[in-house]
């Protein structure tokens, strides 16, 4: 109802740095320069950064050029077919990777809430996982 009939839609904040307090740029620096220092003592301490992202992945209608194939006769006419276009299937997809690659993925079950406790379950099972390798 918001997009179609009131033409809104979600837009998120931008992170700007010139709109930080002293304290808060000054803090900024410091751990910029911590880090810096870490890099220089141990120059493989990235390597040990594990990072992670969601995305929104859509489903799509999986037929292949294979399933499309037909018999037909000379003077049949050919057949159309339209664009791949996404389905309603909409489902979110959590990767944890580092300098290596991905660690873990999984698919964030429909209707769940990301929240603290959901991301504690993730690493929990993430550490079991990396436990098992």
């Amino acid at each position: 109802m918001l997009t179609e009939d009131l033409n809104m839609k979600r837009v998120s904040a931008k992170f700007v740095p010139w709109l930080l307090t002293e304290d808060q740029k000054s803090n900024r620096l410091n751990i910029c320069h911590d880090l810096r220092k870490q890099v220089e003592n141990d120059p493989q301490i990235l390597s040990k950064v594990v990072n992670r992202d969601e995305s929104l992945c859509y489903g799509y209608d999986q037929e292949t050029k294979q399933a499309l194939n037909q018999w037909k006769t000379l003077n049949s006419p050919k057949e159309k077919k339209a664009r791949q276009v996404r389905l309603n299937v909409k489902i979110m997809l959590i990767s944890v990777f580092d300098a290596n690659g991905i660690v873990h993925k999984e698919f964030f079950p429909p209707g769940q809430t990301v929240n603290q406790q959901f991301y504690l379950k993730v690493l929990k099972r993430l550490c079991y996982c990396v436990r098992k390798k």
